[in-house]
């Protein structure tokens, strides 16, 4: 059995990867993996993490990806498959490594976006849930515009030394999602079909005034997926809706884990 402590460094190939986990170990009890946005770590979910714990009564497991918070940096440029890699090479090796038994994955943004491939391409029987905050499946203009104002914003307007709490090397997490998001061969990325080999229940939260996607990326969830997708707008909530509306996006997502994680568990569910 994989013995965790609740924070830590998880050795994944080459690189160490900071972690932190609330409640049960996945070994023990359903399991909530977070993966964070495209800047994003695991400290940067702020308390959303234990407040998803007290909802649900799931444990909680959240890590940064390599480039990110403390974890090991990454050569940039990044591959433009980046989130591709994530998916099928690195999370596997994850979910083995801290002992995964069954549970959901939860993305933002690019986490959302690494979410669904895992979910489509993997056909993981323990992954019983996918809930993606924000995700983005294919490019749109309105997204790479404010990509680009990012940069403007982190070189020259103080994004930087706002960023810097979060990632021990800061211009490597910046820089290696903003430049290959930027690159003109970025234009061509789209895991759409990625969608139409999921096979478990899908929930989206999506605020209503997103600056990086808009209801297209819904809308093409709902197109490709076969299986169930449940769809929560937030009035007024931009691109992170778990900061910007918090009970909402915890009162959705916690409703949606409760249903798939305990309903038909029986005396193996832990009550929340």
């Amino acid at each position: 059995m994989t013995t965790l402590s609740p924070s830590g460094f998880l050795r994944i190939g080459t690189a160490e990867l900071e972690y932190r986990m609330i409640g049960p170990a996945p070994s023990e009890a359903p399991t909530i993996v977070m993966l964070h946005e495209g800047l994003g770590s695991a400290a940067l979910w702020g308390d959303f993490p234990d407040r998803l714990q007290g909802a649900t009564g799931a444990g909680i497991f959240v890590y940064s990806r390599a480039g990110y918070g403390a974890s090991t940096s990454v050569p940039l440029p990044r591959p433009l498959d980046y989130m591709s890699i994530e998916a099928l090479e690195v999370l596997p090796a994850v979910l083995e490594a801290i002992g995964f038994r069954r549970g959901l994955l939860l993305g933002h943004s690019d986490g959302a976006s690494i979410a669904a491939i895992y979910a489509g391409g993997k056909a993981d029987h323990r992954v019983r849930g996918v809930v993606m905050i924000a995700p983005h499946f294919v490019v749109e203009d309105m997204g790479l515009a404010a990509i680009a104002e990012a940069r403007k914003a982190y070189e020259t307007l103080g994004l930087k030394a706002k960023l810097s709490r979060w990632h021990s090397d800061v211009d490597n997490a910046f820089y290696g999602w903003n430049g290959a998001w930027l690159d003109p061969e970025f234009r061509h990325w789209d895991i759409s079909d990625y969608l139409a080999y999921i096979r478990v229940p899908v929930a989206i939260v999506q605020g209503s005034d997103d600056q990086y996607g808009t209801i297209r990326q819904i809308e093409i969830a709902k197109e490709e997926c076969y299986c169930p997708v449940e769809v929560t707008m937030i009035p007024r909530a931009g691109h992170s809706p778990h900061r910007e509306a918090p009970q909402v996006t915890l009162d959705s997502i916690a409703e949606f884990a409760k249903n798939i994680l305990f309903l038909h568990e029986g005396s193996e569910g832990r009550a929340a």
